[in-house]
């Protein structure tokens, strides 16, 4: 047995442990030494990856596509352990303090550890049977555990969403992985793979538009839920679109990659346009998930491009950028969710219209939560700018390669991913003043204390890893070029300088954007002028005068209405001829509910009018049905088309 392996086992003990501990007891001294149990297990995990990548050679069985129970790692399955380890353990620090707080911890945390053996155990599967399994287990343990958290109708009734959809897409990854075993990759068939590959995996990773599951399901999960959720499953569903799509179809054909980019591209797109009209931080974080999975998804779509036009080097940076943005998406979201989740549960809610000042009642949570803000806005020096930067720059490349419809591609795919950067910073520009600056706009949030310590250890853990990885990317990239299908590599380097660009070091420009901030600071403090506050005309000062998160989106929603397409609803009170009130609303639906709610339900209810007229109560009727069946399929039969 190697190091790495033992170490990797020693984690899913600690996780086995860490469950049977609360399920055994109903003590709280057991609940804590349950999740702390679990959290060890997960940087055990975390550490088994980081062995397995140094070693670079696969550790238990091979990859196979054949049915045959086997476990094994290679460095791909010991990247995502890293992440796993490197999510997962904040988390289960954080739920210390959070899961005692709520409704059946106990449950909650079980199911927790039964939701981290299955990502574990699909990231070792080394057969399709194997993989399988623990594909339907990931599916199903975190709809359980949503269950065991809340019994009201909201939650049911995204947890049914959320199982419809995944188990619709996941049949995808059956006829994938069943095909590819049947047989094989070759000819038409391994198109079949790759488009049942992309709406499978595509489905749970939140691709659109298969997406519609996820801004329901995560509001209604448990923080640290959410946070493994949105940090870590989707990208444990990223995991297996690489493997079947770039590793067991290789080399991957150039439609693909297109395929691959169009739809990171409208996932990025669409995700950051519907994370700027919500007004829900919870909600507003899941749509931001699916930008960040498109930006990912159209990385790898343009390592698959640039392969086919004979460029393994840049293939290879493209590849790594779209893992290294994996990478720093697992982290600040995960952040960011243990953040609103402590936020939720110091205020009692999460409107972003209701909260304000949480910066000065909750520092240590809103300075973490802070830095996770500013890592997604893709704000240098964090780690958010250094992937979406390694991202642009291999867009670029592809829209300088000498074919046209490639370049044109790539030119589209360029300016979208840059304009999604920038929404992107909008956005979380928004929340930060909404939620960390400004007066409480609720007394609830006026009396907001600061986080349990756990929840606090938990969330600055996670910050770190958002400044280190923005301050020095080339730790890790090296690592991350290794893993490219692609023959290509690139020199190690400290920051973001890649042959031929000419780009500034990111240290370099981290210690330039400290001196500026600095010298902004210092020249403030120079001056005499004492804040006061603002002059209303009279009018007492209240904190519902400050901007809210639908008037700071309104410009870009007025600009963007043929796209958002927003329902907006005015009902005027009267009384003898006097205006006594005035009830607005706006709402921005997505694609598919208008579509569910204005075609597809219409249409259905349609469907079952004209069936309920089928169903008389006459028992000589459905005798006729029957007699009318029976005659139809032997005609068939006498025709021959029943074989």
């Amino acid at each position: 047995m190697t190091p790495a392996t033992a170490i990797c086992l020693a984690g899913a003990a600690g996780l086995v442990l860490g469950g049977a501990l609360p399920a055994a007891s109903r003590a709280a001294a057991a609940l804590r030494a349950g999740l702390t149990l679990q959290a060890l297990g997960a940087a055990l995990l975390g550490v088994g990856g980081v062995a397995i990548l140094a070693a670079g050679g696969t550790t238990g069985a091979p990859l196979s596509a054949q049915i045959r129970p086997a476990l094994g790692l290679d460095p791909l399955s010991g990247l995502f352990l890293v992440v796993l380890g490197l999510t997962a353990t904040p988390a289960l620090l954080f739920a210390r303090g959070y899961l005692p707080g709520g409704h059946a911890p106990r449950a909650v945390a079980v199911l927790t550890a039964a939701f981290l053996l299955s990502l574990a155990g699909l990231l070792a599967a080394r057969d399709v049977t194997t993989f399988l399994g623990f594909w339907e287990a990931m599916t199903i343990v975190p709809a359980a555990a949503i269950l065991a958290a809340r019994r009201d109708d909201e939650a049911r009734s995204a947890v049914l969403l959320y199982l419809g959809i995944t188990h619709l897409g996941g049949a995808g990854v059956w006829v994938a992985l069943l095909a590819l075993v049947l047989a094989g990759p070759g000819g038409a068939t391994g198109t079949l793979i790759a488009v049942a590959a992309l709406v499978g995996f595509g489905t749970k990773a939140g691709l659109a538009p298969l997406h519609a599951w996820l801004p329901r399901a995560h509001p209604v999960a448990p923080a640290h839920l959410s946070a493994l959720m949105s940090g870590l499953m989707v990208k444990v569903a990223l995991y297996g679109l690489i493997r079947v799509e770039l590793e067991w179809l290789a080399p991957a054909p150039l439609w693909l990659g297109l395929v691959l980019m169009g739809l990171g591209l409208a996932s990025a797109l669409g995700g950051v346009l519907y994370a700027l009209v919500q007004g829900e931080l919870k909600r507003l974080l899941a749509f931001s998930t699916i930008e960040n999975v498109g930006i990912v998804t159209a990385a790898l779509g343009a390592s698959v491009v640039l392969a086919t036009a004979g460029e393994p080097e840049w293939s290879a940076i493209a590849f790594a950028a779209g893992l290294l943005h994996l990478v720093n998406h697992a982290v600040f979201k995960t952040l960011l969710f243990l953040g609103a989740g402590a936020f939720e549960r110091a205020t009692g809610g999460l409107d972003l219209d209701r909260l304000g000042g949480l910066l000065r009642r909750m520092p240590w949570t809103g300075g973490a939560f802070a830095i996770g803000l500013l890592a997604i806005a893709g704000l240098p020096p964090l780690n958010g700018f250094a992937s979406e930067w390694l991202v642009l720059q291999s867009m670029l490349h592809v829209a300088l390669d000498g074919a046209i419809g490639i370049s044109l591609a790539g030119a589209v795919a360029l300016a979208g991913i840059a304009a999604t950067a920038g929404l992107a910073a909008l956005c979380f520009t928004s929340v930060f003043g909404l939620t960390l600056l400004g007066a409480p706009r609720r007394p609830e949030v006026a009396q907001a204390r600061e986080a349990a310590w756990p929840m606090r250890a938990g969330m600055v853990l996670l910050a770190v890893p958002c400044v280190v990885l923005g301050l020095v990317p080339g730790l890790v990239l090296p690592v991350l070029v290794d893993l490219a299908p692609s023959a290509g590599t690139v020199p190690a380097t400290p920051g973001l300088d890649l042959p031929a660009t000419g780009s500034l070091p990111t240290a370099a420009l981290a210690i330039a954007v400290v001196l500026v901030a600095g010298l902004l600071v210092a020249a403030r403090g120079r001056r005499r002028a004492a804040p006061a506050p603002a002059w209303t005309c009279g009018q007492r000062v209240v904190p519902e005068l400050s901007w809210t998160a639908a008037g700071y989106a309104k410009p870009l929603r007025l600009v963007l209405e043929a796209v958002l397409r927003p329902r907006r609803r005015l009902e005027v009170t009267e009384a003898a001829g006097v205006v006594t009130g005035v009830d607005y609303a706006s709402e921005v639906a997505l694609p598919v509910d208008r579509f569910v709610s204005e075609h597809a339900a219409r249409h259905g209810l349609r469907g079952a009018a004209f069936v309920r007229r089928l169903q008389t109560g006459n028992v000589r009727t459905y005798a006729a049905y029957l007699l009318a069946l029976v005659l139809g399929l032997l005609a068939l039969a006498r025709t021959g088309a029943l074989g």
